[in-house]
């Protein structure tokens, strides 16, 4: 198992970043930030640590977006299905494409959609510097629930080189 240079205080903080972010909000629309601070919210409705996002409903008047920590991720999954169905809203989490891990098992049980991100890694933004971070051990997946469909458990893919396309941020300098 590889360890993490990030000291242990940083770990779950680790930001989105815009690029990606901005290729999924012009397809999702996203209204709330499930799961940031002050100072890595994507969206202009977020809620803190310190609201504890797993025990408040986030209502929200669009889609939900969620880059939960990744230490547990667990109940994160359980509370993006609760919350899909309870606010009428899509739910879009971006975890570490890992099949062989429970909460994955989990959310087959509810989501409607498993995209893979194929073709490249993402780069996070380190909490501490602000600045992208290179060296993620694994690929991303986008768990993906929407209101009024029975769960299709549905797996599709798309290239990281789209996601950039559609962000616009192909010739931008936080792409790489």
């Amino acid at each position: 198992m590889l360890k993490s240079n990030t000291p242990p205080a940083d770990r779950d903080y680790w930001q989105t970043p815009q690029w990606l972010f901005d290729a999924l909000d012009s397809e999702f629309g996203f209204w709330l930030d499930a799961a940031a601070s002050a100072e890595n919210a994507l969206c202009a409705h977020y809620l803190t640590e310190a609201i504890d996002a797993l025990t408040h409903h986030w209502s929200s008047n669009g889609a939900i977006w969620c880059n939960p920590p990744y230490s547990d991720i667990t109940p994160w999954v359980a509370k993006a299905a609760e919350q899909c169905a309870r606010q009428h809203q899509p739910v879009v989490m971006l975890v570490p494409c890992d099949p062989s891990t429970g909460w994955f098992s989990k959310a087959l049980d509810s989501v409607d959609e498993v995209r893979l991100i194929t073709d490249g890694r993402i780069s996070f933004v380190n909490p501490a510097t602000g600045k992208k971070g290179n060296g993620n051990s694994k690929g991303s997946m986008l768990l993906i629930w929407r209101p009024y469909v029975r769960p299709r458990q549905q797996f599709t893919t798309v290239p990281r080189s789209l996601l950039l396309a559609l962000s616009g941020a192909v010739n931008r300098r936080d792409a790489a």
